[in-house]
């Protein structure tokens, strides 16, 4: 098992292990089927539906800890085609109007790796057979606070974000990458809501030439029904056109396939909790 993998269960363990074992904590599931999956905007299953779900525990206190994972695919995680995210941390509530909350989340991409690249690509600015083996795998820590509708979260890698290393193509460590999350919900007619989100991924090195900051959004309308049925659907996209857009990004790590991986999409997600 990969040194970093076995860090994230390790991490899941000891949360797990930390948490107050008592009566009054409760466990809850939950499955879908969405028309593809969008990450902080960014396509990871190359416009194909995505299978998901998840294990939740959450105590009374506010602890909670978790497992969630989809099918993505090998076009942007080569040699792999699963996510797998291990998370926990707390919430808490300061009156009726004020809540935060903190914690850890671990992303896993079993069986990835950029050595499985295929060359030629145009995925990497490496030249054909210099790629190195570099893993996938992210840990974040997270903060956050709410008012009523409105929420900020930070996320702060603690590891190489995503594989964004100089193997990769990066000016160095990308270690401290920041991600700002902005988010409102506003309750509609009944089960109804509508969310809006903006996000910013801070990154401190460059890819070749071009920076890797990006801003994405996104804007659904959302619901619980009876029987545990959720859905939902919304608009989301993300800039930097130059790293997710063709001809010079949005390229596939594994052939020589290209896409927007970026633009502006309707997202419908169908789903069930229990």
């Amino acid at each position: 098992m990969p040194t970093l993998l076995r860090s994230l269960l390790l991490t899941t363990a000891l949360t797990a292990a930390a948490l107050p074992v008592q009566a009054d904590g409760a466990w809850s599931g939950n499955a879908s089927l969405a028309s593809h999956y969008r990450f902080r905007g960014i396509d990871q299953t190359w416009g194909r539906p995505a299978l998901q779900a998840g294990l939740d525990w959450n105590h009374a206190d506010g602890w909670y800890a978790g497992i969630w994972g989809s099918n993505v695919s090998r076009r942007s995680y080569p040699g792999g085609s699963v996510e797998l995210d291990l998370y926990g941390g707390f919430n808490g509530r300061i009156d009726d109007d004020w809540s935060y909350t903190f914690g850890v989340y671990g992303y896993a991409y079993p069986g990835a790796n950029l050595r499985h690249a295929r060359c030629p690509s145009a995925a990497f600015e490496a030249p054909c057979g210099a790629l190195d083996g570099q893993r996938y795998e992210t840990v974040e820590i997270n903060a956050g606070a709410s008012w009523r509708w409105l929420s900020y979260k930070l996320s702060l890698a603690a590891t190489d974000y995503f594989g964004a290393s100089t193997r990769s193509g990066y000016g160095g460590s990308t270690r401290g990458t920041r991600y700002h999350d902005f988010g409102a919900t506003v309750p509609l007619h009944d089960a109804l809501s509508l969310s809006l989100h903006v996000g910013l991924t801070d990154l401190p090195q460059r890819y070749g030439a071009h920076k890797a900051d990006y801003v994405d959004w996104r804007l659904a309308v959302g619901g619980s029904f009876e029987g545990g049925w959720t859905a939902s659907i919304g608009v989301v996209g993300a800039s930097n056109d130059r790293l997710y857009r063709p001809p010079g990004g949005g390229l596939s790590a594994t052939d020589g396939a290209r896409r927007a991986l970026n633009r502006n999409a309707l997202v419908v997600q169908v789903g069930r909790t229990f």
